[in-house]
C-alpha cells in the first residue's frame, strides 16, 4: 500500500500454496481482496508478487497477463516488488537447501529472471520503479570449499548476471520501466553478509557487465557502470542481516559509500536466545528450540561466541548437539518468526532489528519498498498460529505502528 512520501509497504505472496498460475490468482483473490479492504479500503493496495517458474509461463500464456491487470486495475490494486528467489515447489514439500535450485549459474535461473522482469514491467505503474529479488548466486555446502569449483561458480553465475543486466537495460528503452534485480544475501548462501555482496559486487559484477556491455552495445565503462548500479541492488532482508550480526545503519553506510542501491527492505525476524553459564537455562533453551525443528525449510543457526567469533551450523538438529558449548552466548536461528511478537516462551525475535531499522529510514531513505516477509506459518508451532488472513494483516498493522515518523498513517 501506499503509505506516504513515496513508501509502499505490502506482504510476500510466497506466504500462499501454488505454483500454477491458477493457483496463485485463487490465493490472491481469497487473501489480498479482504486484507486490503481493512488496511487500505480509500487507496491502491500494493502486491509483493511471488510467482514460481511454472507459474511465470503460465500466466504469459493465452491472455492472463492482460486479464490479471484488469483485475488490479478494477480492485484498485498494484505490482511493484516480485520475489524470484524461490523457482519451485515452497510449500508442502521439503525445500531445505533445493530453494536455491536452480542457481546462478544456468540458463534456467536467468531465464526465469528475465521473464519476471517482462512480466513486472507490464504490471507495474507508471512512475514507479519495480524490484525482484533473488537468490545469493549459489548454496556454498555444495561447493565444499573447493576453490576451483568456487570459482567456476562465481565466473559463470557473473556472467549470467551481466547477460541479465543488458536485458533489463533494452527493456527500460522499450517500455520506460525501470526493473532492479535484488540480490538477497543469506546464511550459506554463496553470498551471505555485507562484506562478500560488496566484494561480489565491485571485483566481479561490475568489471564483467562492464566488458560485456561494452562488447555488446559499445558503452563506455562509465554508461556501463551507472547501468550495473541502476539495475543490479540489494534485498536488504533484516532477518538475515540479523542472522548475520551486523548493524543496519552499517551496512547502509557502506552500500553508500560504494555507491549501490538497496531495492527493498524485507521485514521479518529470527528466532535468538541469550545464553548463560547456567547448564539446566541451556537445557530449557533446548527443548524451546524443539518445536522449531521441521523439515520443510533449512534453519540455519549462528552462534556467537564470547570472544566476539562466530559459529555457523546448516540447521537446527546439528547446532542443538552444541547447545552447552561454553564459549557460546547467543544463538541466533534461520527461522522467519511473526514479527509482531518478540518473545516465544524462553526464546525472543530479532524483532529489535526490524524496529532499528525502520527508524533510520526517516534521515535515510536508502529504499521505498518495503516488503514483511513470514513465509512459515504452515509450519510454526501451533500457540503461534492464527487464521492466515489475520496474521498477515496483524503483522503490516504492526509495521504501519512503527512507522509514523517515516510516513504518517
Amino acid at each position: 500500500m501506499n503509505i506516504g512520501q513515496g513508501y509502499h509497504l505490502t506482504y510476500c505472496t510466497n506466504i500462499h500454496p501454488g505454483e500454477t498460475w491458477d493457483e496463485v490468482f485463487k490465493s490472491l483473490q481469497t487473501y489480498v481482496l479482504p486484507i486490503k479492504a481493512h488496511l487500505s479500503p480509500d487507496k491502491p493496495f500494493g502486491i509483493g508478487l511471488r510467482l514460481s517458474d511454472q507459474a511465470s509461463k503460465d500466466i504469459l500464456t493465452q491472455d492472463y497477463l492482460v486479464q490479471f491487470k484488469t483485475w488490479l486495475e478494477q480492485n484498485g490494486l498494484y505490482i511493484f516488488t516480485m520475489n524470484g528467489f524461490p523457482f519451485g515447489g515452497f510449500h508442502g514439500q521439503v525445500v531445505k537447501d533445493d530453494v536455491h535450485q536452480p542457481d546462478w549459474t544456468t540458463t534456467a535461473r536467468l531465464e526465469y529472471t528475465q521473464r519476471l522482469s517482462q512480466i513486472l514491467a507490464k504490471l507495474l505503474p507508471a512512475g514507479l520503479d519495480g524490484g525482484i529479488s533473488t537468490s545469493p548466486l549459489s548454496y556454498k555446502p555444495w561447493l565444499q570449499n573447493d576453490p576451483a569449483k568456487t570459482e567456476q561458480v562465481f565466473a559463470q553465475g557473473t556472467k549470467h548476471m551481466a547477460m541479465l543486466v543488458e536485458s533489463l537495460y533494452l527493456l527500460q528503452h522499450e517500455t520506460g520501466k525501470t526493473i532492479h534485480i535484488d540480490i538477497e544475501p543469506e546464511p550459506d548462501g554463496l553470498l551471505e553478509n555485507a562484506a562478500e555482496f560488496l566484494n561480489f559486487y565491485n571485483s566481479r559484477l561490475i568489471p564483467t557487465t562492464v566488458d560485456y556491455l561494452g562488447t555488446r552495445l559499445g558503452l563506455s565503462p562509465e554508461q556501463a557502470t551507472q547501468i550495473v548500479k541502476t539495475h543490479m541492488q540489494l534485498c536488504y532482508d533484516v532477518c538475515h542481516f540479523a542472522l548475520a550480526y551486523e548493524e543496519p545503519q552499517v551496512v547502509f553506510d557502506q552500500l553508500a559509500e560504494a555507491g549501490i542501491k538497496i531495492g527493498k527492505i524485507q521485514i521479518s525476524a529470527a528466532l535468538k536466545a541469550k545464553l548463560t553459564p547456567d547448564a539446566s537455562q541451556r537445557e530449557a533453551i533446548k527443548n524451546a528450540f524443539q518445536p522449531f525443528v521441521e523439515s520443510t525449510y533449512l534453519h540455519q543457526v549462528l552462534v556467537k561466541n564470547s570472544n566476539g567469533s562466530i559459529q555457523q551450523y546448516p540447521d537446527l538438529p546439528p547446532a542443538l548437539e552444541h547447545i552447552q558449548d561454553a564459549a557460546a552466548t547467543e544463538w541466533r536461528t534461520h527461522f522467519h518468526v511473526p514479527i509482531f511478537v518478540d518473545q516465544f516462551n524462553q526464546l525472543q525475535s530479532t524483532q529489535d532489528e526490524i524496529i532499528k531499522t525502520l527508524k533510520l529510514l526517516p534521515g535515510n531513505p536508502v529504499t521505498k519498498h518495503l516488503e514483511v516477509e513470514t513465509y512459515t506459518w504452515g509450519v510454526l508451532p501451533p500457540e503461534l498460529k492464527q487464521e492466515l488472513g489475520a496474521s498477515i494483516e496483524r503483522e503490516l498493522s504492526w509495521v504501519l505502528s512503527q512507522l509514523p515518523a517515516v510516513a504518517p498513517v
